[in-house]
């Protein structure tokens, strides 16, 4: 301490060593945030156009507002109820009340929407239900607590049922775990237990395995493919394997429509595919290759061919080629030679360009939709469906939800391996 003031003398300043700190702690945090102010307009892109769609997504897969929106006081009124047998003459004096103040506000549509997604049939007995309110005595006067029970009963023998008044009564609470319950094929009780869905109902199970089985079969499909012409390019000189990959990249340059109509002429009956096959002999009719499973291959391994050829050529490029001339001088077979002292180093890339291509391959939309059939379509499709079709937004969130949590986990492995690559 003594030696800086000294030699802050010897300098001619007057400022402490105090002052000095505090000017070097000024510059760190102007430095700081010329820094934020640099990053700030790509922060505030990816925070409008990506993180906040994903929390709506979030929010709206857990919100199951349209029941305690719409029939507050029927909620309340079933409360404290058992769910065991039909409720008190409170609750239908309340749901009265509540389908009333629906009519006049118009509001039940999404009531009887969400009701009807559990109970089959529900939304024309709400409907019914509420075009009758209010409900008047002979004198036309409101009716009586205790009349209420058995008009309503009356009206639509359903509120006798009392599978309507536990689903009001277990939808109490603007967010449940229902959408992504029905994603998985399970469902929750009136007391809160979770079953799984009848058989004839469990649909979603198959489709997130099929989402799955494509992706995988078009990730191996892909590196059976990119391995050999990867490891051809970094054996190359570098003048003609950049001439190669823009071969490779040419497909980024062209749109995936175009290049799945491209697909559709070449494997209809009449394509290319097909008359070739039966101009050599290899078939008398012409072969199915369209709206199956088989096109669906084809087409998406074409288009997520290149983003496995990357990264195993990035690794293989960086492989020294004596390790090879070693092992083989070494008196190993040259095959061996490969598997054992090769293959291993280019792991990391085998495993991020996998992860990347099963990644990319399970949100997939328009292709399997155009060169599939019913039995190929994948998740994205059921998105899709449920948000412009029937318009069922909570639906759709969840499955969205659970596909971008599915990508989320093998993001982080593509995360660890990229960065095992780059420590290479």
């Amino acid at each position: 301490m003594t030696t800086i003031a000294q030699n802050l003398r010897l300098a001619g300043t007057t400022k402490t060593v105090t002052d000095l700190k505090w000017d070097l702690r000024q510059a760190q945090i102007r430095k700081k945030l010329s820094a934020l102010a640099l990053i700030a307009p790509l922060a505030i892109f990816l925070l409008i156009t990506f993180i906040v769609p994903i929390a709506v997504l979030l929010q709206r897969a857990v919100e199951n507002a349209e029941i305690v929106t719409v029939l507050p006081k029927t909620v309340a009124a079933l409360a404290s109820w058992d769910k065991r047998g039909l409720p008190p003459d409170a609750a239908y004096v309340a749901l009265a009340n509540d389908l009333t103040l629906a009519h006049q506000s118009n509001t039940a549509g999404n009531l009887a929407r969400r009701m009807n997604a559990e109970i089959p049939g529900a939304r024309s007995v709400v409907m019914r239900t509420m075009r009758a309110m209010p409900l008047l005595d002979a004198n036309g006067m409101p009716l009586s607590p205790t009349a209420m029970k058995p008009a309503l009963i009356a009206l639509d023998e359903s509120w006798g049922q009392l599978e309507y008044w536990q689903l009001i009564a277990k939808n109490s609470s603007a967010y449940s775990p229902y959408y992504l319950l029905a994603s998985l094929d399970l469902r929750r009780d009136a007391f809160g237990d979770i079953h799984a869905v009848d058989a004839d109902q469990a649909v979603f199970v198959k489709i997130f395995t099929r989402t799955f089985v494509i992706s995988l079969v078009v990730t191996l499909c892909s590196l059976v493919l990119a391995y050999p012409l990867a490891y051809r390019l970094s054996l190359m000189a570098d003048r003609r394997a950049n001439l190669f990959m823009i071969l490779v990249l040419i497909p980024f340059w062209t749109s995936i429509l175009v290049r799945v109509a491209a697909w559709i002429v070449l494997l209809q009956s009449e394509g290319l595919v097909n008359k070739s096959l039966i101009a050599l002999g290899l078939t008398k009719a012409p072969l199915e290759l369209l709206f199956n499973r088989f096109g669906v291959y084809v087409s998406m391994t074409h288009i997520l061919l290149p983003f496995m050829i990357l990264p195993l050529y990035s690794v293989m490029k960086a492989i020294p080629p004596t390790y090879m001339r070693a092992a083989i001088s070494l008196g190993s077979h040259p095959f061996a030679a490969f598997w054992r002292v090769y293959v291993p180093q280019t792991l990391p890339g085998v495993a991020a360009g996998g992860l990347l291509v099963f990644i990319l391959a399970l949100g997939y939309y328009i292709t399997p939709a155009l060169l599939g059939g019913p039995n190929e379509q994948m998740v994205s499709y059921y998105v899709a469906y449920f948000t412009n079709v029937t318009i069922n937004w909570g639906m759709a969130c969840a499955l969205g939800s659970l596909l971008f949590a599915a990508t989320l986990v093998l993001y982080s492995v593509y995360r660890r391996y990229t960065k095992t690559d780059v420590s290479m």
